[in-house]
């Protein structure tokens, strides 16, 4: 599993953004309780910002070199399929 979150070095930081209570963010607010302190402890200068907001549709963007950005809607999702989308976003190289 740790290898999974060894960002690449291209990645700058990485932010999710969910509501704290509905249930299209359930799997972001699992994925993350589970695989934040991996991510964090593998990749301690890069920043990973969460930011809960009522409403909100869960969603994650990465920020790579040259300020370039990506993201991907994680509404509905399980916690498999959130690991799934996150993985491909920290393992690209832009």
């Amino acid at each position: 599993m740790s290898a999974k979150y060894a960002f690449t070095k291209g990645l700058k930081e990485i932010r999710f953004l969910f509501c704290q209570t509905s249930d299209q963010s359930a799997g972001i607010r699992t994925f993350l309780s589970r695989a934040y302190p991996t991510m964090k402890k593998n990749n301690p200068h890069t920043p990973i910002m969460i930011r809960e907001a009522s409403g909100t549709e869960p969603k994650v963007f990465a920020r790579y070199e040259y300020g370039r950005e990506e993201h991907e809607s994680l509404a509905g999702l399980s916690d498999k399929e959130v690991e799934d989308k996150v993985t491909g976003l920290v393992k690209r190289n832009i």
